[in-house]
């Protein structure tokens, strides 16, 4: 093997080894000829226990690792080659930031002295990320051959620490690797390479950045001036700071407090902390509320909803409709808010034009959570940490008489309306099939601990107002940090590789938009079951008001709805993945029950989006205009 190509591969193998040591377990591959040493180091590491998926589609691969990361809690890498293959990264990259999700970014370059010059396949690809990663850094602008084995291991340590925090939360770490020619030794030298032994540190087994047990003189902190760790790893000219973050601070500062023996209500948003720390979380939110006795408001993503021990109001974006609940008493209550904002529009109104003390607490999270403006006291520290400062006196006892009153007011609300949409979302089995209706049947129906992927849209929407409290408890998914359909097939299969099983509710454009995502099925080790809902176009849309009665006015379909011509039954089969189609209550459950235990599978779900966007209206009118139980 030629001494260049043999230093370029060793380098790649003395990185990825180390990257390993610090944590990372998974790595998915793009195809290119840059980036060839990486390649072949990942292959070469799979024998020392790196997971190894490749993907032809760099856009799927972000996603299909972002669903990976945020599953397991900790950062999964893509490799790609230079040139727009980078920025086929940038939307699982913007989630992975507003999501505070962990993810590693290893791209290939061509050295410096090939940029700015016309050489082929060079472009600012260092600049396409930078914006919402939490640091960025570097090889040698000659090439990554040219970099000392110190500099790779103290360049990995910094990677996987910068995208598990803190000071900034989880989120996108992108190295750059400039790469120098030759790429590619002989097939010959290749095996003698591979069958030669590594070095001894790439034998030890990985070790987990986030154990505080574990300490390595390499590992330094994630500082957030990647331009002077540059400079001190390989000798280059230090450069301002590009990131975003760079404001951030290590301590959260005092924490506010709120009276448990004064009248308030918990808002708990969609949980963006580490999985980790969620059984902690969970403890402290129920002692808080046997302190209390406030209501806890449970979006469908906070992982709360079927928890024991909780009182959970489940249906108030319903429930606001009401006025009792709506009240200019309830506008002044306290409110407890964690982590991001649910996402129904009445709630938000209603926090926004209420006259309550609110405290936001986030699971180290210090960016700003309140879009309302509504002056909540944010601070990051953790529920945990919140609820063990807070005076000695209002850690214990039992709750006040005006609190239980007026959670006896929300519970009896919430009952009353759960019994009447029973009712009123009961399928009749030889009927068709209808959105709100169907998160209400499938979070009954789907196996307890089953991992659910809700699609940006209608469907997580209508979990969050429709889903039954009475649901067992499961690992609940929505990628709601920038709430784009981008990658969500990918994003699923993800989620099924790192848990063994996941079930996806998505609509048709949603699932057409990543269509590429169904190349996964190829080497899917974990089980996806697809539950497409097919209202032919974006149903979302009907909800809103700009439907004109005159149809000639304003080509609503082609305009917003754009309705495709596309059999997704017909496409999935093309990808080798079997699919049924249900339109009644009937067929829905005997395909449900064919399509669980397939490795993966297709079931389309027939629905009408104007008939079911006249139905939530009427189901919200309905509920507006009940008695208060009370």
């Amino acid at each position: 093997m030629a001494a260049a190509a043999q230093r370029n591969l060793q380098a790649a193998l003395t990185l990825l080894a180390e990257l390993q040591r610090a944590g990372l377990q998974h790595l998915v591959l793009c195809p290119g000829s840059r980036s060839g040493p990486l390649a072949v180091a990942a292959g070469l590491q799979q024998h020392r226990g790196l997971r190894l998926h490749t993907a032809i589609d760099e856009r799927s691969a972000a996603f299909f690792a972002l669903g990976l990361s945020r599953a397991e809690g900790r950062a999964a890498a893509v490799v790609t080659t230079s040139g727009t293959a980078v920025a086929n990264l940038l939307p699982a990259v913007v989630e992975a930031d507003y999501g505070a999700i962990p993810l590693l970014l290893l791209t290939a370059d061509r050295p410096a002295a090939l940029k700015g010059c016309g050489a082929n396949q060079t472009v600012n690809q260092q600049d396409f990320l930078r914006a919402n990663c939490r640091w960025y850094g570097e090889g040698p602008p000659t090439g990554l051959a040219d970099a000392s084995e110190a500099a790779l291991r103290s360049l990995a340590w910094q990677a996987m620490a910068a995208t598990a925090g803190p000071p900034a939360p989880s989120g996108p770490v992108h190295l750059n690797l400039p790469i120098s020619d030759p790429l590619h030794g002989s097939a010959t030298d290749l095996l003698a390479l591979a069958a030669a032994s590594f070095p001894e540190a790439q034998d030890r087994a990985p070790a987990d950045p986030l154990d505080p047990s574990v300490s390595n003189p390499r590992k330094t902190e994630p500082a957030l001036q990647p331009a002077r760790q540059r400079a001190e790893l390989f000798g280059q000219p230090a450069e301002p700071a590009a990131t975003h973050h760079s404001s951030l601070t290590d301590s959260p500062g005092e924490a506010p407090h709120l009276d448990p023996d004064r009248p308030g209500v918990v808002v708990a948003g969609p949980w963006r902390g580490p999985m980790a720390a969620f059984p902690a979380f969970l403890e402290a939110l129920r002692n808080w509320q046997r302190r209390s006795g406030w209501p806890v408001l449970a979006d469908a993503l906070s992982s709360l909803r079927g928890c024991p021990d909780l009182e959970l109001i489940s249906s108030y974006d319903l429930l606001l409709n009401q006025s009792a609940l709506a009240s200019p008493d309830q506008q002044a209550l306290q409110v407890l808010r964690l982590g991001p904002l649910p996402a129904s529009r009445r709630l938000q109104q209603w926090l926004s034009t209420g006259q309550q003390r609110q405290v936001l607490i986030s699971e180290s999270e210090p960016r700003p959570l309140d879009p309302l403006g509504s002056g909540a006291l944010q601070w990051d520290g953790g529920l945990v940490s919140w609820l063990a400062s807070a005076p000695p006196g209002w850690r214990s006892g039992s709750p006040a008489p005006g609190c239980l009153a007026l959670g006896r007011q929300w519970h009896q609300a919430e009952q009353a309306l759960q019994a009447w949409l029973d009712q009123a979302l009961q399928p009749d089995p030889d009927s068709g099939l209808n959105e709100p209706g169907l998160a209400r049947w499938l979070s009954q129906r789907l196996p307890a601990d089953l991992p659910l992927l809700l699609a940006n849209s209608s469907p997580v929407r209508d979990w969050e107002s429709f889903g039954s409290p009475s649901a067992p408890p499961r690992p609940v998914f929505s990628f709601r940090g920038a709430s784009g359909i981008d990658g969500t097939l990918s994003l699923a299969c993800g989620i099924a590789e790192a848990l063994g099983a996941a079930v996806l509710v998505c609509g048709d454009l949603a699932l057409l938009h990543d269509s590429n995502g169904w190349l996964w099925q190829q080497q899917l080790r974990g089980r996806l079951t697809v539950l497409l809902i097919d209202n032919d176009g974006g149903g979302i849309f009907e909800q809103l008001s700009i439907r004109p009665s005159d149809e000639a006015a304003l080509d609503f379909e082609r305009l917003f709805a754009m309705p495709q011509a596309v059999d997704p039954c017909a496409l999935a089969a093309a990808h080798g993945v079997p699919a049924r189609s249900a339109q009644s209550w009937s067929e829905l459950e005997e395909n449900l029950a064919w399509a669980l235990p397939e490795s993966m599978a297709l079931v389309r779900l027939r629905t009408d989006r104007r008939a079911d966007a006249s139905l939530r209206q009427h189901l919200r009118t309905m509920a507006a205009a009940r008695p208060d139980p009370s």
